[in-house]
C-alpha cells in the first residue's frame, strides 16, 4: 500500500500509510464516542485529582474535537516511540531506513537488525522506555493543568494513560513486538541466534492465535488484524534468520557457476532448442560481441509454437535487466537482491568473468550447508 513522506527526523524519513489516513478518522470517532469520554473522564480525574465535566466533554463539537485531538496525538507518541528505537539503533552506528506509520502503529526499518543480544535488548527496550518518558510527561501536564480546562486535561491525561499501555502492550513477548525481540535477545545469551528466533517466533505465533480468539470472540477488527501481522511476521522473520544462518559466510561467488555453454543473442530459438538437447542443459547464457548479456531456460520457450521458435531470436525470448552482482557480495545480501528484483537468475562479476547464480542454486547451497553442516565456503 502507499506511503506518503510527511518529514524526515535525524536523516530519517518518516511516512504514513494510506491504511493510517483512512483509519484516523474512525478512530477519532471510536476516542469522541460518549462511552469512551466517560470512561477515561474518570480515569483522567482520578489523575488530576479533581473531577472532570462530562457533560461539557460531550456538548456539540467537542467530542470530534477530543476524538480528532487525541488521535493525532496518538500517533505523534508512537513516532516518538520508533524515533526511541531509531535512537538507540544510531547511537550503534546501524542506519534507519525509514519510519512508517500504519493502522496497527508504526514500524521502524533498519538496514540490518543487530545479532548482538545487548544491542536488540538496548533498541528494542527504548521504544517502550520513550512511551513511558511520555507518559510521564503527560502526567507531569495534566497536574500542572488549570482545573478548567477540561479538554485540555481530557486530552493530555488520555495520552498519559494510552502511552503506559502502549508501553506494557508492546512488552508482550509476542514476537516481533518489542517484548518479542527482547526475549529473543535473552534467549540468544546463552543459545544460537537461529534457535532463539525459532522459539521467540513460536511464542509470536501463540499469541497471534489468542489475539484471533479474542478478536472474533470481541469483535474486534483491530485485533484479527494485529493478530495476522504477529503470525506472518514472526514466521517472515523466523525463515529470514533461518536463511541467513545457513548462509553465513559465504559470498555469492561461492554459489554462482561458471557460465559453461553460451549463444549468440541472434541465434534462433529453434537453434536454442536444438542446443539444448545436444548439450543436455536446461539454461544457457546469451552472449552479444563476446559479452555475457542474459540468461535463458528450457521454461522460457515453452509456450512457443515451432513456427514462432523458428522466427524469434534468443534475444526475443531471454530474461533482460538481470541483476549484476560482484562475488565478494554475500550471498544472503544477494539472495535478497535478486528476491526484490523478482528476477530468476542474476549475473556475477568476477576476477575469472562472469558466472551466473539462480534461486536454484542458493537451494543447493543451503540444503548442502545443512546436510554437511560445514560454516565455511565449498
Amino acid at each position: 500500500m502507499r506511503n506518503y513522506h510527511i518529514t524526515t527526523v535525524w536523516g530519517i524519513p518518516i511516512r504514513v500509510n494510506i491504511s493510517l489516513v483512512v483509519f484516523l478518522p474512525v478512530l477519532a470517532w471510536l476516542i469522541g464516542s460518549g462511552s469512551q469520554i466517560e470512561l477515561y473522564a474518570g480515569i483522567v480525574g482520578r489523575l488530576a485529582g479533581t473531577p472532570l465535566d462530562v457533560d461539557r466533554l460531550t456538548v456539540g463539537v467537542t467530542p470530534w474535537l477530543i476524538g480528532g485531538t487525541a488521535a493525532v496525538g496518538l500517533f505523534v507518541s508512537v513516532t516518538l516511540h520508533e524515533l526511541g528505537h531509531a535512537w538507540a539503533a544510531m547511537r550503534y552506528d546501524l542506519e534507519v531506513e525509514s519510519i512508517t506509520l500504519w493502522i496497527l502503529g508504526g514500524l521502524a526499518s533498519f538496514k540490518q537488525m543487530p545479532r548482538e543480544w545487548n544491542r536488540e535488548f538496548w533498541i528494542a527496550v527504548a521504544g517502550p522506555l520513550t512511551s513511558i518518558a511520555v507518559g510521564a510527561v503527560c502526567y507531569a501536564g495534566v497536574l500542572a493543568l488549570p482545573a478548567t480546562a477540561d479538554v485540555t486535561l481530557f486530552v493530555v491525561g488520555w495520552l498519559a494513560v494510552t502511552n503506559i499501555v502502549l508501553a506494557v502492550f508492546n512488552m508482550l513477548p509476542a514476537f516481533p513486538m518489542d517484548g518479542g525481540r527482547v526475549l529473543r535477545a535473552l534467549l540468544a545469551r546463552s543459545r544460537p541466534y537461529a534457535s532463539a528466533t525459532r522459539i521467540a517466533a513460536r511464542i509470536g505465533t501463540a499469541f497471534a492465535v489468542l489475539f484471533a480468539v479474542f478478536g472474533v470472540l470481541s469483535f474486534s477488527p483491530i485485533l484479527l488484524l494485529l493478530a495476522l501481522f504477529i503470525y506472518a511476521a514472526a514466521s517472515g522473520e523466523s525463515r529470514t534468520v533461518a536463511l541467513a544462518d545457513l548462509l553465513e559466510g559465504l559470498t555469492v561467488g561461492d554459489i554462482a557457476r561458471p557460465t559453461r555453454l553460451s549463444i549468440e543473442a541472434d541465434a534462433s530459438v529453434e537453434e536454442l532448442v536444438d542446443r539444448m538437447f545436444a548439450d543436455r542443459s536446461p539454461e544457457f547464457t546469451v552472449t552479444r560481441g563476446g559479452e555475457t548479456i542474459g540468461v535463458v531456460t528450457v521454461s522460457d520457450f515453452k509456450a512457443l509454437s515451432k513456427a514462432e521458435r523458428e522466427a524469434d531470436t534468443v534475444a526475443d525470448l531471454m530474461e533482460t535487466d538481470l541483476p549484476r552482482l560482484q562475488a565478494d557480495q554475500s550471498a544472503f545480501d544477494a539472495l535478497v537482491e535478486l528476491d526484490t528484483s523478482k528476477a530468476s537468475a542474476a549475473l556475477v562479476e568476477s576476477p575469472d568473468g562472469v558466472h551466473v547464480v539462480s534461486r536454484e542454486d542458493f537451494a543447493s547451497a543451503m540444503e548442502m550447508r545443512r546436510l554437511v553442516g560445514t560454516s565455511g565456503p565449498f
